[in-house]
């Protein structure tokens, strides 16, 4: 049952503000953590055993038929950005980093999702379920594409300290 009762016309403008302001106010707030605090190694971010490295995506999703269409915000942050679409070079450092960034916008992207049930709010009860499978058909990809590189960048590094 909703709280907020309102026109369809004005439920929908509310829906597509909402989702804009959750959308901007997590990434405004997470490009403004330091690097420090993202670690690939932290439960969130660390590898599980049944992604196996990496190949349950390539397996399984197929996710290098279609990641390359996913979007990358970073050209909206300006110098905030981290560009995750292709690669700007190939020493340590910089996969290192991306490994950081990956960690950030995984969390970004887990923080939008959890957002979804506030709009059981002024949404019908089915229309709240439509959010849901909203948030999860736009953030779930993402995230997969950041646990996928993440994985690839962990395998390279792996390589690159035992001289291969």
């Amino acid at each position: 049952m909703r709280l907020i009762h309102l026109s369809t016309f004005w439920t929908v403008v509310i829906d597509i503000i909402a989702w804009f302001v959750i959308h901007m106010g997590v990434v405004h707030i997470i490009v403004r953590i330091p690097a420090k605090h993202f670690n690939p190694a932290n439960w969130l971010c660390r590898s599980r055993k049944w992604e196996r490295d990496g190949r349950m995506y390539h397996d399984v999703f197929k996710i290098r038929k279609w990641k390359k269409y996913l979007p990358d915000g970073s050209p909206l942050l300006g110098r905030m950005g981290f560009p995750k679409n292709k690669l700007s070079s190939r020493n340590r450092d910089y996969f290192e980093a991306f490994l950081v960034e990956t960690c950030r916008a995984e969390l970004t992207h887990w923080i939008i999702t959890l957002f979804a049930p506030f709009f059981f709010l002024w949404n019908p009860f089915a229309v709240g379920f439509i959010m849901i499978f909203y948030a999860a058909g736009e953030n779930l990809p993402l995230i997969m594409a950041q646990r996928y590189n993440r994985c690839r960048f962990r395998h390279l590094l792996l390589r690159e300290r035992r001289g291969e």
